[in-house]
């Protein structure tokens, strides 16, 4: 996969930034597509066992980035988010320091060629069949398929490449010379942020938001499957699986018995996504690599 970083921004009247990428492999329009129709998938937990962003850090310490203790720190935080449903303003505001420190200096074509990597190692044995197959549905229907998540986009553009699919919507990082600069273009991709970015898509590629399709499993993205006209609950956790059967929305669980519990942890965490694992791993990589 060519590594070049084509992200559309866009910004709505109230200044809200969204950011999306497609894949080059993304499959051609036919004669059955349908043009105002979309699906829309998170990826932690509802694309994958787990949090992408955690994966990308266990491949990196297998790379000597940072060690297991610091990798184990992290899957605790993450865990910490998840049980706590710690979301209040000064953990996003940790969480969008944390990821301008992760990407500071780094170049756009080496987290994308690590990225490859370690979605082949680690994340794509990790992949629900039964998320992937609903995905596939929506291919074969002609509809245009996009993962949304808080992981840096380029990062959800290479898991949405290898799995066929349309593109990638997630937290944009302002790039000059081909390098991060250490700033956000816009906030985190989570919560409401992903249900403006969808509706700015929506309005740039002409869908229809009735029509379209939207999984996750949790209820912080209750604002994402609320956008659209077909919400579904995909390995739901207690407090979307109240939602989708208040509100009649349908459920989908991949998940076994005890094996549910197990993949709970790590799992995705709002704010955590980006502040976790790979950002603080980074920074102890660089400051260990500038003190040697």
């Amino acid at each position: 996969m060519a590594r070049t970083r084509k992200v559309t921004i866009s910004t709505d009247v109230h200044g809200h930034t969204a950011g999306w990428s497609e894949t080059r492999g993304a499959p051609p329009a036919t004669p059955t597509s349908d043009p105002t129709a979309a699906a829309f998938f998170d990826v932690d937990n509802t694309m994958m066992q787990g949090a992408s962003i955690y994966w990308f850090a266990r491949g990196l310490a297998a790379r000597k980035y940072f060690t297991t203790g610091d990798l184990a720190r992290f899957a605790w935080q993450q865990a910490k988010f998840r049980l706590l449903a710690t979301e209040h303003a000064g953990d996003m505001s940790q969480a969008k320091e944390a990821a301008l420190a992760f990407v500071q200096g780094w170049r756009v074509d080496d987290v994308e060629r690590l990225a490859e990597e370690i979605f082949d190692e680690l994340m794509a044995p990790r992949i629900w069949a039964g998320t992937r197959r609903l995905a596939q549905r929506h291919l074969d229907a002609g509809e245009r398929v996009w993962l949304v998540s808080a992981a840096p986009v380029e990062i959800g553009r290479v898991i949405a490449a290898r799995l066929g699919l349309t593109g990638a919507i997630g937290t944009v990082a302002e790039v000059v010379d081909g390098a991060y600069t250490g700033r956000l273009v816009g906030d985190l991709m989570h919560g409401p942020a992903k249900a403006e970015a969808i509706t700015q898509l929506a309005g740039v590629e002409g869908l229809d938001l009735d029509r379209c399709t939207a999984y996750s499993d949790s209820a912080n993205d209750l604002p994402m499957l609320s956008v659209v006209g077909h919400p579904v609950a995909v390995n739901p956790d207690p407090a979307l699986l109240r939602q989708a059967r208040q509100r009649g929305w349908a459920v989908r669980d991949f998940r076994t018995g005890r094996r549910a519990v197990k993949i709970a942890v790590p799992s995705t965490a709002a704010a955590g996504l980006v502040a976790g694992a790979v950002t603080a791993g980074l920074a102890l990589h660089r400051r260990r690599h500038r003190a040697g």
